[in-house]
């Protein structure tokens, strides 16, 4: 069969691939994802099947566990599940600007330290260009290789002639493979040069670590097989304007996705932020009202951060309602859950709710304390500041439990928190514990009758 080139469509969503153009993907549902580009027709050769192939019983299997090399940075460590595996694929993703290229550029520096040998590929920056960030950081060792190179047939014939213990590609999106027709970036070559890399890195044993660009609604660019494919998928968050970041595990084979990671970009690079409870709550004011501090999980690491709200009569027909850095739906189910259970007049009210830092939390753990800061702000009274809370609200203005209760409450005293107020059927699960008072409440009627 002579070597020809025909038109297909694939999904910018789930990568599928369709012989017409439809206005919904019949895959995944999505509309106007499908797009066209040139795919070569090779003759295919036939494979000599294999019939002596062996099966395995999970009896059989060995438990083993995967070799794993630290990072050089205890945060990164543990959104990866406790290091490095040898051998894997972890996609790092995030806005432009946020940190992707530092934070990879750090890693080669603690491993290259340790010993072993890396290779950093970018297809978007000069050596120059690399050497310049590489001098804010620090002093590098020979073990570490630059090359500026975006096709892929020499980029695999580098790996197999070095063969480093890591790589790292920045980004997927500017690798082509010449075997492919489309330019780069586009649905094919991606899904391409993803397979090629989980080739190399599975085939070698090496580790690679795959930088990709993220779209407007914030997920990583390209056929959504690029994130099935790998084995870690990294998202890298924060404002831009604020110093702090936020590496979040989205999906890891090897360890849990529950964890986050907090760094501090500085002039030098990402600096680790041991405390991230302490890190959020610098700066909250004195005697202000309609300030309270929450708890909430990340992984198995608590987090206290300042909830603010905000309330004023409103000058309009219809109240303006804001929220940042949780949802604004659940801020106004509260809004009404406080009109209907405790008679507060909101509707006639201007709210604002911030959670200070520019951090964003979505766990139902910070209903009590967006609750109690709409109503302290209402009523013009300063809550205590030794004062901590937490716990889920319901339409019924119940205060429902919570999970790992004992070590948010653990996380409050080592603050130097006294009281800690949460839900009534959490205190069984809690105990005694010396340092810090714990009161247990059944609705939001009893919290604002304590306050």
């Amino acid at each position: 069969m002579a070597k020809g080139k025909s038109t297909v469509f694939f999904c910018q969503n789930c990568g599928n691939e369709f012989s017409k153009w439809m206005g919904q993907c019949p895959a995944c549902h999505q509309w106007n994802t499908l797009v066209e580009e040139k795919l070569d027709k090779q003759e295919i050769k036939s494979r000599k099947l294999v019939s002596d192939v062996k099966t395995s019983t999970l009896k059989e299997v060995n438990e083993s566990d995967e070799a794993r090399v630290s990072a050089g940075m205890k945060e990164l460590d543990r959104v990866l599940g406790g290091g490095i595996v040898k051998g894997s694929m972890v996609l790092v993703g995030g806005d432009p600007g946020i940190g992707k290229s530092t934070l990879l550029l750090q890693v080669c520096k603690n491993v290259c330290e340790n010993g072993l040998h890396m290779l950093y590929i970018s297809g978007e920056e000069s050596l120059q260009q690399i050497k310049l960030r590489a001098n804010r950081m620090g002093e590098f060792n020979d073990n570490l290789a630059l090359l500026c190179e975006t096709n892929l047939g020499i980029i695999k014939g580098v790996i197999e002639k070095t063969k480093p213990d890591m790589v790292v590609i920045d980004s997927i999106q500017t690798m082509y493979d010449e075997e492919v027709g489309s330019a780069p970036g586009s649905v094919s070559q991606v899904r391409q040069s993803t397979s090629v890399l989980m080739q190399i890195a599975k085939g070698l044993n090496i580790t690679v670590f795959v930088v990709g660009h993220v779209t407007k609604e914030g997920v990583v660019a390209g056929p959504r097989v690029l994130e099935h494919m790998v084995d870690t998928v990294l998202y890298f968050e924060g404002d831009r304007h604020a110093s702090y970041r936020i590496l979040r595990g989205v999906k890891n084979r090897f360890g849990s996705t529950n964890e986050i990671g907090v760094f501090e970009m500085r002039q030098n690079g990402l600096v680790e932020v041991e405390n991230p409870s302490q890190f959020m709550l610098d700066g909250k004011p004195k005697g202000a009202s309609g300030s309270v501090v929450a708890c909430s999980m990340e992984g198995t690491r608590p987090i206290l951060l300042e909830v603010q709200a905000l309330v004023c009569r409103s000058n309009f027909g219809n109240p303006r309602r804001t929220a940042n850095g949780c949802d604004f739906n659940r801020v106004n189910l509260l809004m009404a859950v406080l009109e209907k259970r405790l008679g507060l007049p909101l509707g006639e009210y201007d709210a604002y709710v911030n959670i200070a830092g520019g951090i964003r939390m979505n766990e139902p753990a910070v209903d009590l304390a967006i609750v109690l800061a709409l109503v302290s702000s209402y009523k013009e009274k300063a809550l205590d500041e030794t004062m901590i809370c937490f716990g889920e609200v319901g339409l019924s203005g119940e205060v429902r439990s919570v999970n790992m209760v004992e070590q948010r409450v653990n996380e409050a005293k080592k603050l130097g928190f006294t009281t800690c107020i949460l839900p009534k059927v959490s205190l069984k699960s809690v105990g005694t514990i010396d340092g810090i008072k714990i009161i247990g409440v059944e609705n939001i009627r009893e919290a604002v009758d304590l306050l």
